[in-house]
């Protein structure tokens, strides 16, 4: 099986797009270009403007950029090439992704209780007026 980089480089000579069409419509440098090519991860900016530059590269190829970004972490954890920042970095992205489904869950439950109390609401209204209604039909209730 080829490389990440190999295959990035096939699937752009087979669409006939060149680097420097990729540079004019993304804007990014033609070294980083060739530096995701070549697999040189070191030599690329790093953090997420290197998963920046892979979305880029692959939408501009047609391609998925999801499934090329997960080609490319995979490549780049196995490459050696991945600093400590990185690291920290992609540790960061996780929790965070954690901390969201957290706050939608509480953000779920919030509605839920929002829409229990006033149900409740409604009821206990709906049992005054009706009380009310009835009471005042039988004299027990003054008018």
């Amino acid at each position: 099986m080829s490389r990440f980089g190999e295959q990035l480089r096939m699937e752009r000579v087979a669409r006939g797009v060149s680097l420097e069409a990729i540079t004019s419509a993304t804007k990014i440098s033609r070294r980083y270009l060739t530096a995701l090519e070549q697999e040189r991860f070191n030599q690329l900016p790093g953090g997420i403007l290197n998963k920046g530059i892979v979305r880029g590269y692959a939408n501009v190829l047609g391609l998925d950029p999801d499934e090329w970004l997960a080609r490319y972490n995979s490549a780049y954890a196995a490459s050696g090439q991945m600093y400590d920042d990185d690291r920290n970095w992609v540790d960061f992205a996780a929790n965070v992704g954690r901390a969201r489904m957290d706050r939608h869950e509480l953000q779920a439950l919030r509605i839920r209780w929002a829409i229990t109390i006033l149900l409740l609401l409604a009821a206990a209204a709906a049992l005054y007026f009706a009380l009310r209604y009835f009471g005042i039909h039988a004299g027990w209730w003054p008018a």
